[in-house]
């Protein structure tokens, strides 16, 4: 199975949020500091709710918070999608 390249894009978005600190959007989503923390720095996949509540903190969408990364390995000659 692939796995996806997921970035975020929390510290930007925090910023752009008043410069909201990582304590404030942990406080906002009922997690820890450290927890965002691990998230921002992809050391750590937070749940599809937590995620969403990540979102909904910085006043944006989920797609926005978190990116997949295409990848060329994605276009494979086994069937995959080729670059058109």
């Amino acid at each position: 199975m692939e796995r996806l390249n997921i970035i975020n894009n929390i510290r930007r978005l925090r910023f752009e949020n008043g410069e909201m600190t990582q304590r404030a959007l942990a406080e906002k989503v009922g997690v820890t500091r450290q927890t965002i923390l691990a998230i921002e720095k992809a050391k750590y996949s937070p749940t599809l709710e937590l995620a969403v509540l990540i979102a909904r903190a910085l006043g944006t969408t989920l797609d926005e918070v978190f990116v997949v990364e295409d990848s060329e390995e994605s276009t494979d000659e086994s069937g995959g999608k080729g670059k058109e």
